[in-house]
C-alpha cells in the first residue's frame, strides 16, 4: 500500500505496473482495477441503481480494458449499461482482450454511432475509459466531439486514472488545443498521480480517490514527491508555555511600502501578527504612517532605519523596483537573518546576476513565493514554459537560489533544494485577487520567527493560506469577492484549533 499523501510521475507507475505484473496472473490488475472502480461508480448512482442506465466510454489499449470490465461488471449487478467502443479498429493488449470477451458475453449494450449515443439520453453516470496515463497527442475530431458532448451533461462523470486529455505527470491539456473531459470523481490506480492536484488538475479530476490494487509494498519505491498535509508540519505545532513573553516568539520586519503601495506591507504585516510573532514591523521605503489604525500592534518605521541584525525579514511587498528598493534588497539578503523574498524583491532579483549571487550563497534559511510570471522571470523563460511543467520549475528554482520555493497557483508547488516538492492541496479561486501573496508572505514570516524550519513554514502557510479560503467559501464568503484582509483572522483560527490538539509546550 503506498503513502496516502505519496505522488508518483508517470515513468515510475509504469516501473510499478510491470514489476507487479511480473508476479501476477495475467489479467489480474485488470480485474482489480475494474472491480475497484465498479464499486465507486455504484457508490455514485442514487437508488434505485437497478433503474440507473450508465455510458462507459471505451478507448484503446488498458483504459480501454478497465472501461470494459466496469461495464461488465455495473451490467452484473442489474445496471443498463452502454459502451462505446469510441476507437473502432484499435489493437487492444490481451488482457484488454478477455475484457473485451466478458462485456461482450454479459448483458452490456454495444452502442453507436458514439457522439449521437452521448447526446440521446438521460445518463445516470458516464465512465471515462477513452485515454489514460499513456496519451502524447491532443484529442481531435470525433473524440473530441465526444468530449465535447460528455462535458456538456449533467451527470456525474467518473474517469478511470486520469481524466483522458489531462497530463498526469504535469497537470496540464495535453496538446496545444487540445480538450479534457471534465470529471466529477477520477479513481486512480497504483497510486496518486501528481497532475491530478495542479495546474488544470484540481479543475479536470473533480474528487480524487486512490486504488493501489493490493501491489506489494516491496514494488513500490519511496517517493519524492507528496500532498501537503497537516501531518507533514506537525511537530512544530507547539503550544505556549504560560512561561512566556513576547520575545519568545520572533520579531519579524516587512520590507515594502514604495509610493503608492503601502497596503501590500501592512496585510503582510498584519498576517505575521494575527500568526503569532512577538512584534511586527512595517518598513516603508516611503513616508511611514504614523500607525495602522486597525492593527495598531504594529509599528510603522521608515526602512532606511531599520537594524535587519536580529529579525525574520520579509521583503518585497510593495517594494517597487527602484534604485532604494535594490539598496534594501541587497541588505536583507546580506543580512544573517532567515528571510521571505515575495512579489518586487523577487522581480529585483531576477534583474540582478549581483542579487543572484549573494542569495544562492546565503548560509541562513531563504524562502521564496513567486507566481508563476516571477518564476518566469526568476528562470528568463515564458510563464508558458513555467507552466508546462510546474514541478520541474519549482525545483529548479530552489536548486538554483538555494531556497525553499513556493511556486504558487491551483496546487501550489512547494520545493526544495534537494529535490523533495509537496503539492499543496488546500485553497480555491477566491485566493485569485490582489493581496493574499501578501498575507501568504506574512504567514512565512511568523512562522519562521516561531522557530518553524524553512521547509516546514513554507509547507504549513500554504495549507493555513488555503484551508482558511475553503472555511470563507464554505461560509458563502467567496469565492467571489472575498478579500486578502478577510483570510488573516480565519487563518489565525485555524492555526490556534490545530496548535490546541497538542498538550504539551516546548
Amino acid at each position: 500500500m503506498t503513502s496516502p499523501t505519496a505522488l508518483y510521475p508517470v515513468a515510475e507507475i509504469r516501473n510499478i505496473e510491470l514489476t507487479a505484473m511480473a508476479a501476477l496472473p495475467p489479467g489480474t490488475l485488470m480485474q482489480k482495477a475494474g472491480s475497484a472502480a465498479a464499486r465507486l461508480a455504484a457508490s455514485l448512482i442514487p437508488e434505485p441503481r437497478r433503474a440507473a442506465s450508465v455510458l462507459v466510454l471505451v478507448g484503446p489499449g488498458n483504459n480501454g480494458g478497465d472501461a470494459l470490465e466496469v461495464a461488465h461488471l455495473l451490467a452484473q449487478a442489474g445496471m443498463e449499461v452502454v459502451a462505446l467502443l469510441c476507437v473502432p479498429g484499435a489493437t487492444h493488449s490481451p488482457d484488454a482482450q478477455q475484457a473485451m470477451e466478458r462485456a461482450r458475453q454479459s448483458a452490456v449494450q454495444f452502442g453507436d454511432p458514439v457522439v449521437a449515443t452521448v447526446k440521446q439520453s438521460e445518463w445516470s453516470l458516464v465512465v471515462d475509459g477513452l485515454f489514460g496515463i499513456g496519451l502524447a497527442r491532443p484529442i481531435t475530431g470525433e473524440l473530441r466531439m465526444v468530449v465535447e458532448a460528455v462535458n456538456g451533461l449533467a451527470c456525474p462523470v467518473l474517469a478511470l486514472d486520469v481524466p483522458s486529455g489531462l497530463d498526469a505527470d504535469t497537470g496540464n491539456i495535453v496538446g496545444e488545443g487540445g480538450i479534457a473531459v471534465y470529471a466529477s470523481h477520477t479513481i486512480t490506480f497504483i497510486a496518486d498521480k501528481p497532475g491530478l492536484h495542479t495546474l488544470y488538475g484540481r479543475d479536470y479530476a473533480g474528487e480524487v480517490h486512490v486504488a493501489d490494487l493490493d501491489i506489494e509494498h516491496s514494488h513500490v519505491p519511496g517517493s519524492h514527491i507528496h500532498l501537503n498535509s497537516i501531518a507533514a508540519f506537525s511537530a512544530f505545532l507547539r503550544p505556549r508555555a504560560h512561561n512566556s513573553h513576547k520575545g519568545s516568539f520572533g520579531d519579524v520586519i516587512i520590507i515594502g511600502g514604495a509610493h503608492g503601495m503601502s497596503g501590500a506591507p501592512i496585510l503582510a504585516a498584519r498576517a505575521a501578527a494575527k500568526c503569532g510573532a512577538g512584534r511586527v514591523f512595517a518598513a516603508f521605503l516611503d513616508e511611514p504612517p504614523a500607525y495602522d489604525s486597525m492593527q495598531p500592534e504594529l509599528m510603522c518605521r521608515a526602512a532606511s532605519e531599520m537594524d535587519l541584525s536580529s529579525s525574520t525579514l520579509v521583503a518585497g511587498p510593495g517594494l517597487g523596483t527602484s534604485r532604494e528598493a535594490h539598496d534594501m534588497l541587497a541588505k536583507a539578503l546580506h543580512s544573517r537573518q532567515q528571510l521571505v523574498l515575495d512579489a518586487d524583491a523577487l522581480n529585483l532579483v531576477a534583474t540582478e546576476p549581483g542579487l543572484q549571487q549573494i542569495l544562492s550563497q546565503r548560509e541562513a534559511p531563504s524562502l521564496m513565493t513567486p507566481h508563476p510570471l516571477e518564476a518566469a522571470r526568476l528562470l528568463q523563460v515564458s510563464t508558458k514554459e513555467i507552466q508546462a511543467d510546474r514541478l520541474s520549475a519549482a525545483r529548479l528554482l530552489a536548486l538554483q537560489f538555494n531556497a525553499t520555493v513556493i511556486l504558487k497557483g491551483s496546487g501550489s508547488i512547494i520545493a526544495k533544494a534537494d529535490g523533495e516538492i509537496m503539492i499543496n492541496p488546500t485553497g480555491n479561486p477566491a485566493l485569485a485577487t490582489a493581496g493574499t501573496g501578501d498575507v501568504l508572505a506574512g504567514i512565512c514570516g511568523a512562522l519562521l520567527a516561531q522557530h518553524f524550519p524553512a521547509w516546514n513554514a513554507a509547507l504549513a502557510a500554504c495549507w493555513l493560506h488555503g484551508e482558511a479560503a475553503d472555511i470563507l467559501v464554505s461560509e458563502g464568503i467567496g469565492p467571489i469577492g472575498m478579500t486578502a484582509g478577510e483570510l488573516i483572522p480565519c487563518v489565525r483560527t485555524i492555526l490556534n484549533q490545530l496548535v490546541g490538539q497538542h498538550t504539551r509546550p516546548h
